[in-house]
């Protein structure tokens, strides 16, 4: 996958290969999740009062109204009407916000730790809200302000009292004079009472200082966002996703060697062909045994996922012509008597599987004995009456480090590797109903094939 595109196919084999794994990461996000919710970010309820503001409003003007609501005057005030040990405004302060709506109304917003508190909250800014927003607009809220007015309406009243006396006590005879006097008069009582009309009407105390609380805010019936049931499936998805990330990551970085020529240049050795091994768990699962293999195997990690799913094979006759082209290929490079060792790295269950089935094809020509290797410390027994060694290995499950400590160790031991055949796996097709080819035919066919530089 160094140069591969990562693809909604790769994504989709890990998941069919790994889901075990995926499931017990799963879980562990889901714990971790709710651990969160409980340690760190506890239930949290918000509740919600709504405030009307009389008249007309620009819009520049609520967003004040929005900025007073959550002034640190207004909170003070409400932290202090509420009595909450420990906390003030400041500690409030995170806790609460407004915004404008529709209509002219303004809803304030309180979130705390059960809805009670919540709904206390709410409904305490609000309230303080109201209250501050009046005195600055020049509301009732102020003595001096309702004294001065409350004078001025007095003296109005008695204005109006004295006219009418005056009116009464004017000549009531129908004489210029007096109808004018009358007249007069009533134009001063219809001029300052338009006077004070005009004055209230000015006065922003009368017209947007009349904010009104609409009702108490509501109790909240589920925690705000995020609740515990978010914080829950977003660690699931959170540790499979990191797992899947993890194994894309690892699967680019991985220089494990895929093809015929890499692996042949690493051995330092000619590249003899391709064998299949049937059945497609074979040589994804290592014979190890133990606590760590148990577990390795109960949760699938021992199955390899960056490989591609086994390629649908021919039939067993065709299956044994690639063995016995391998083995005539190697009739026809060394000389008599042919005895090699078959270097098969430790682990490697394709491998292993194929190297028997190459034995069983040489029928002891050439002789064949097979050992295996461990790539961790490489050890080939010394050379007896071999002729060299044959290396016999899987594809995309070694390095170039380790086949060339497989080399080293080959060369140590006195054993030249004179070739390397490469297994894969392979999924069973039913048997065909032709006849197969005899043994003089697959041999002639290996030999032709070696002839002509096929190598399978």
């Amino acid at each position: 996958m160094n140069d591969d595109t990562i693809r909604l196919v790769t994504i989709g084999r890990i998941l069919r290969r790994r889901w075990r794994l995926l499931a017990v990461l799963a879980l562990v996000g889901a714990l971790f999740g709710y651990g969160t919710s409980v340690l760190l970010l506890p239930p949290r309820y918000t509740a919600e009062a709504s405030v009307l503001l009389p008249g007309q409003w620009e819009e520049r003007e609520l967003l004040t109204q929005v900025d007073i609501a959550t002034s640190s005057a207004v909170v003070d005030r409400a932290a202090a009407a509420l009595h909450w040990t420990g906390v003030d405004g400041t500690e409030l302060q995170k806790d609460v916000s407004a915004k404008a709506d529709n209509g002219n109304i303004i809803k304030v917003s309180g979130t705390a730790d059960t809805p009670e508190r919540a709904q206390r909250l709410s409904d305490q800014l609000a309230q303080q809200f109201v209250t501050f927003a009046t005195r600055i607009a020049g509301g009732s809220t102020d003595p001096a302000a309702d004294t001065a007015t409350e004078a001025l309406r007095k003296q109005v009243a008695e204005t109006n009292r004295r006219i009418t006396d005056l009116a009464n006590s004017a000549d009531p005879g129908q004489t210029v004079e007096a109808v004018q006097a009358r007249t007069e008069l009533e134009g001063l009582r219809t001029g300052l009472q338009d006077a004070m009309k005009k004055l209230e009407e000015a006065n922003p105390a009368t017209t947007k200082a009349g904010m009104v609380v609409m009702g108490p805010a509501p109790r909240p019936t589920g925690a705000a966002a995020p609740t515990r049931m978010q914080l829950i499936v977003a660690g699931a998805l959170l540790f499979v996703l990191l797992a899947v990330v993890g194994h894309l990551a690892a699967a680019r970085v991985s220089r494990r060697l895929r093809t015929e020529p890499e692996i042949a240049a690493a051995l330092g050795s000619p590249f003899l062909g391709t064998v299949d091994v049937p059945g497609e768990r074979h040589g994804h699962r290592p014979e190890s045994h133990g606590a760590r293999a148990r577990l390795r195997r109960l949760l699938g990690t021992d199955v390899r996922w960056d490989v591609p799913a086994p390629q649908r094979s021919g039939d067993e006759a065709e299956r044994r012509i690639r063995y016995r082209r391998v083995c005539a290929r190697l009739r026809v490079q060394l000389p008599a008597p042919r005895r090699l060792l078959v270097v098969v790295p430790e682990g490697d269950e394709v491998a292993r599987l194929a190297a028997g089935q190459l034995v069983a094809e040489a029928t002891s020509d050439p002789q064949l004995r097979v050992v295996e290797v461990s790539v961790d410390r490489p050890i080939v027994p010394d050379r007896d009456t071999e002729s060299g060694a044959l290396a016999v290995l899987s594809a995309g499950s070694w390095t170039a480090e380790e086949l060339a400590g497989i080399a080293e160790a080959c060369a140590d031991g006195g054993h030249e590797v004179v070739g390397v055949v490469v297994a894969g796996t392979v999924r069973n097709r039913p048997a065909r109903t032709t006849d197969r080819p005899s043994d003089e035919a697959t041999l002639a066919l290996a030999v032709q094939g070696h002839a002509t530089g096929d190598p399978a």
